[in-house]
């Protein structure tokens, strides 16, 4: 379903398979069936994390997990001229395609692909004013670890924008969206892709993950400040944001 398949690390997603490895394999069919099971809602989702931070006016963002670039797209059209835009996936056949996508959008001046490791970048500490990453961050081997990295990438004063899956509060709404993850999804997935264990991989991993109020209290653990949980479509999606202190004086 949508971007919830964008990648991130190496871990593993089934026997002999890493995160990375399976991305590679269904990279082309990957926007299609975003959109058609998501319903083109995924879009929306993404622009609405791009708005919040536009109006902070940030220069510098990363897009962690970018996999085919559709958050980073979000964020150039929402973006004034002079933003400049780092995209970071592991997986460098979803990174071909984002660069393909830049290209058609016109962006290719504001924008630089990084094949990487989301837990580990290697990018310089405090390069960042923002940092977003859109349906990636469950598919880490380490979340707290991940938080921590995207801590260390911002900038004082700097915001972290994370889009993740989450499940319904209502009863009865969450068992019609389960009954979708574990049933349409794997099988349209399969129908349209060739790889069945791919989007039998989305269903596990988003029922896996930390609940809005326990994913906030990890941010906090991270350094994070003013953390929030925008619940987006009756809770299916989530908005986490966080800020990273600017030191006080005569720290």
């Amino acid at each position: 379903m949508q971007k919830g398949v964008s990648t991130t690390s190496q871990g593993s997603c089934s026997a002999g398979l890493s995160v990375g490895d399976m991305f590679d394999r269904i990279a082309p069919t990957y926007d299609l069936l975003n959109h058609i099971l998501s319903l083109g809602i995924d879009r929306a989702w993404r622009h609405k994390v791009a708005r919040l931070l536009m109006g902070r006016e940030p220069a510098r963002v990363l897009d962690l997990a970018t996999g085919t670039g559709d958050m980073l797209i979000a964020l150039l059209r929402e973006g004034g001229p002079s933003i400049e835009i780092t995209g970071l996936d592991v997986s460098e056949e979803m990174l071909k395609i984002g660069r393909r996508k830049v290209t058609r959008h016109g962006g290719v001046d504001r924008v630089r692909f990084v094949q990487g490791d989301a837990m580990n970048t290697s990018l310089p500490a405090q390069s960042f004013d923002a940092v977003t990453m859109a349906f990636g961050i469950r598919n880490t081997h380490d979340v707290p670890a991940t938080l921590a990295e995207i801590h260390r990438l911002l900038r004082p004063g700097g915001t972290a924008a994370i889009l993740e899956f989450s499940l319904p509060g209502n009863r009865l709404w969450r068992g019609f969206y389960l009954a979708y993850l574990r049933w349409v999804v794997p099988l349209v997935g399969a129908l349209v892709s060739g790889h069945w264990r791919a989007y039998r991989y989305l269903n596990t991993s988003i029922e896996g993950f930390h609940r809005p109020d326990a994913f906030c209290q990890l941010m906090e653990r991270a350094g994070f400040a003013n953390v929030a949980a925008t619940a987006l479509t009756w809770g299916i999606a989530s908005i986490y944001t966080g800020s990273k202190d600017k030191p006080t004086e005569g720290s």
